[in-house]
């Protein structure tokens, strides 16, 4: 049986997911932007049209939003975290067989539908998803996970599709891959796109038709694998449990320059406890934790930027973990600066059921300590995070991102549920 692939992506994710809560928003231009509202990360259509660009800084787009009433939104990621998960669960009945990509794209696999019949599957799809959760999708359908990104970009961009594409017939295959520019293939990343473009590969029909020794002996055994994607053999198969991760990081600008000592503890305790949070829900350990600090770039102030790391007997303990960070981050601390930015991270990742430990190390406490992080977890999910947290991390916290035009968390939060005055 011929493998079929669909890569189902949702469009604008972070604006759609706004305009689901605010419909009168469904033909306005919306932005949505970065932590500490830094710059822009997602757009409507409308938005793009007004030339509002992706990436742009947000004080440099001012005189746009204000000449064309573009609503803008501060990065609800709870929220749009839990509409990620309903998509997902929609998509999930629709095969058993899913991979969860990104936060707004995943792959199902359609290798038990007739070709004949695959038209009207990725269309239903794409009705249930939004009958289901107000969220619009694309499909693309291919006998490969390239052919499928390809096919989702042409269902995104040409309205004529209606939002569903596929590149399963050769002859349509050919045409679409001709009007593929090689930079947009997937897995071609901007230095391999401007060699293959110096060596006269401009398309990614003529990628697709590159000699494999070519392939070989100037670029890597990956982008070979791209090429046969492109023929039509899959080599890329769905990863349905997503790989634990091997390090987990929180870092973030502050709403305002720190220069207080007890609030960079503050921070520091913050960010280490969320990313502990991460940890145990992969059920892993760290041992090794590792922290920076850094001021602005720019300004007429030296900058100052240092980290620092240590190992620790491995551990999912928020206490422990926010402990050995503090006091990491005493020692990289200059007073009299102003800070713009700290992080954290945690390494050398283990499962928590499998530690392999030093002879002389301290083993990992699994019983009671484990225990408690596990209930603070479960009660923070049901009630809304940071219900419970530790006194390390401050009450306050008016060092923390700034957030001036965030929505609210309409469906995880009781007493931020949507109104409707009637």
């Amino acid at each position: 049986m011929s493998k079929i692939f669909a890569l189902v992506d949702c469009n604008s994710f972070y604006v759609s997911c706004e305009r689901v809560f605010a419909p009168a928003l469904r033909t306005k231009p919306v932005v949505v932007l970065s932590n500490n509202d830094g710059c822009v990360i997602s757009r409507s259509n409308e938005a793009k049209e007004a030339g509002i660009g992706m990436g742009a800084p947000f004080f440099k787009c001012q005189d746009l939003i204000k000449t064309h009433g573009i609503k803008v939104f501060s990065a609800n990621f709870v929220l749009y975290g839990d509409m990620s998960n309903r998509v997902m669960s929609v998509l999930s009945q629709f095969t058993p067989h899913l991979e969860v990509y990104s936060i707004d794209e995943a792959f199902l696999s359609l290798d038990e539908i007739r070709t004949a019949e695959l038209d009207d599957y990725a269309r239903e799809i794409r009705v249930s998803v939004k009958k289901q959760t107000g969220l619009p999708v694309s499909v693309g359908v291919g006998s490969t996970k390239t052919l499928a990104k390809i096919a989702n970009h042409i269902a995104k961009d040409h309205a004529e599709t209606e939002g569903v594409s596929h590149l399963t017939d050769e002859n349509v295959i050919e045409r679409w891959l001709k009007a593929t520019p090689v930079r947009e293939v997937w897995g071609i990343g901007r230095n391999k796109a401007a060699f293959l473009q110096e060596n006269g590969i401009l398309t990614a029909w003529e990628l697709r038709n590159a000699p494999d020794d070519w392939i070989k002996k100037h670029l890597t055994v990956v982008t070979l694998r791209t090429v046969w994607e492109l023929r039509g053999t899959s080599c890329l198969s769905l990863e349905e449990a997503a790989p634990d991760k091997n390090a987990i990081a929180t870092t973030r600008s502050f709403g305002y320059k720190v220069t207080d000592l007890s609030e960079m503890l503050e921070a520091i305790a913050a960010y280490t406890s969320k990313s502990a949070e991460k940890l145990r829900r992969q059920n892993s350990i760290a041992g090794f934790v590792q922290v920076y600090v850094e001021t602005a770039r720019h300004g007429n102030k030296p900058y100052y930027y240092n980290s620092a790391g240590a190992g620790l007997p491995p551990t999912g303990d928020t206490s422990q973990l926010i402990k050995t960070a503090q006091t990491l981050v005493q020692r990289i601390f200059r007073e009299g600066l102003a800070y713009k930015s700290c992080g954290v991270f945690l390494m050398n990742l283990m499962s928590a059921n499998n530690e392999q430990g030093g002879l002389f190390e301290e083993k990992y406490d699994g019983s009671r300590k484990q225990s408690l992080m596990t209930a603070v977890d479960e009660y923070n999910r049901n009630t809304g995070r940071g219900k419970i947290f530790m006194a390390a991390e401050g009450l306050g916290k008016p060092w923390y991102m700034k957030q001036a035009y965030k929505s609210r968390m309409f469906t995880t939060r009781w007493d931020e549920l949507l109104e409707v005055n009637v």
